[in-house]
């Protein structure tokens, strides 16, 4: 069967509504941030996008007094009725600018237009009514008696999700009574801002939310503070560890959400055109600048040819470019620093000896793309089987026995995530028991709802955001 063509249907950007100057959010207001301007730029085309003012480590220590006041003389007082209508009309006014928030998504992050449109927008939203619904709930939630919030919040999100990671974070908060200091990424702080136009839409309390982008020592001075309470950090593994050492042996609360290696089992009992549509989405969704991605396929050596057969043919057929086009499949890598770590693992995986097939899609020469690439003959001794390579790359090892799928998928530091592909409800159970992983997926992947709890095992972290189990994070309980 030969592959559909498409003509261009692109997305017009004027409905971004894009700004030449964007500020930080401080106390209600926004204002001249005293730290160096950045310039944001799209991965697409590496224009400039906007100039967006920065934080120094004095405006933090301005906005956490706006939130610790915020807190005390407001929020927390507020009964968590009233809370909930805040959250509700923020979820609201997310759904009524949810085009605009998805353009300007895909213009500062690179991701292609239909998964910011269908996915990252709605279920930012998704997570503000699911905890709206909470907010006068938590005396019943099964966390004990009296659940307190815990004060003010340091919140430290990636640039992989802008949007939806924020409300990972901000939603949970607010509805159990914490206030919020959230630094974005510095290469995609824009929907964070226009997200601080909605609070103000909004008409939430000044305080309750301040965004200050700007670089890792506002990270930094965020977790150093002595006033905040809680840090709630997703980004790497290495900068979770020292987020780690510096709150040891504080009163700090702490969650970290970090890097992932997932392994994605096939037996060959699976389903496996339905398997190699999982294999897809699970790599290649988001360009695999997701934590969760299934970057390790482990296929039963019976059906690892036929499987490889349909996986090639399938990626052959994704389209990669203009992430504003509305049939694009792939867009672009966020960063050129991280386009040169992809080619630097990758690398690595033609001179340890895995081969190589890359998908003969045609690359625009501007921008920062990466073609979809596969790797089979794969070691576990390999970088790309040991390493996260947070770009479209997968790797693909095969196994004989149920017992060497388990050995194999819980061969690595990380503990994310993992996908299981079977006709067997019994192998699901027991597979899913054996695997090392916050979160198992059985016949699908990459599936997430404001009511499940995600989080990790190991070194990708620990705490849990989502769900009943989420709001703990944010209480004394």
């Amino acid at each position: 069967m030969g592959i559909f063509e498409y003509a261009p249907a692109p997305e017009s950007r004027d409905i971004a509504n894009l700004k030449p100057n964007y500020r930080p959010f401080l106390g209600g207001e926004f204002v001249d941030g005293n730290g160096e301007p950045l310039k944001t730029i799209n991965p697409a085309t590496e224009e400039v996008l906007a100039e967006v003012g920065t934080a120094s480590v004095s405006d933090v220590d301005v906005a956490v007094k706006a939130a610790r006041k915020a807190y005390n003389n407001v929020w927390s007082k507020m009964p968590g009725s009233e809370r909930a209508k805040y959250l509700f009309r923020i979820a609201r006014l997310i759904q009524e600018r949810s085009r605009e928030l998805a353009v300007l998504e895909s213009l500062d992050n690179g991701k292609p237009i239909k998964e910011s449109r269908d996915s990252d927008v709605p279920t930012a939203a998704a997570h503000f009514f699911y905890h709206a619904g909470w907010a006068d709930k938590l005396d019943y939630a099964g966390l004990g008696p009296n659940p307190r919030p815990l004060g003010v919040a340091g919140q430290i999100i990636p640039w992989n999700f802008p949007l939806l990671m924020l409300a990972w974070k901000i939603a949970p908060a607010l509805a159990t009574g914490n206030t919020v200091v959230l630094k974005p990424a510095e290469t995609t702080p824009l929907t964070a801002l226009v997200f601080a136009e909605i609070c103000q839409q909004a008409e939430l309390p000044p305080g309750v939310v301040n965004i200050l982008p700007g670089a890792g020592d506002i990270g930094q001075s965020i977790v150093e503070h002595g006033d905040v309470d809680k840090i709630a950090f997703t980004g790497s593994t290495d900068v979770g560890k020292l987020i780690q050492r510096q709150v040891a042996g504080t009163a700090k609360k702490l969650t970290l959400e970090l890097g992932g290696k997932a392994a994605n089992v096939v037996f060959d009992d699976a389903p496996l055109d339905q398997a190699v549509e999982g294999i897809v989405n699970g790599i290649f969704f988001n360009q695999g600048h997701v934590c969760c991605a299934g970057s390790r396929l482990l296929v039963q050596e019976s059906v690892a040819e036929e499987v490889m057969e349909k996986l090639k043919y399938r990626v052959s057929t994704l389209r990669l470019g203009d992430p504003l086009d509305k049939n694009t499949d792939i867009g672009a890598i966020n960063s050129a620093e991280q386009l040169s770590k992809i080619k630097g693992l990758v690398e690595s995986g033609d001179t340890e000896g895995a081969h190589r097939w890359t998908s003969p899609c045609p690359v625009p020469e501007r921008g920062f793309f990466f073609a979809p690439t596969v790797f089979s003959d794969v070691q576990q001794s390999m970088r790309i089987a040991r390493e996260e390579i947070f770009g479209p790359v997968l790797s693909v090892l095969t196994f004989r026995t149920p017992d060497e799928a388990v050995t194999k998928a819980n061969n690595t530091p990380y503990g994310l995530s993992a996908g299981i592909w079977t006709e067997k409800g019994s192998r699901i159970l027991w597979m899913a028991n054996q695997l090392r992983a916050g979160v198992v997926w059985a016949n699908t992947f990459n599936r997430f709802d404001p009511a499940a709890p995600f989080g990790g095992y190991q070194e990708s972290g620990f705490g849990r955001e989502g769900g009943r189990t989420g709001l703990e994070a944010y209480l004394n309980v």
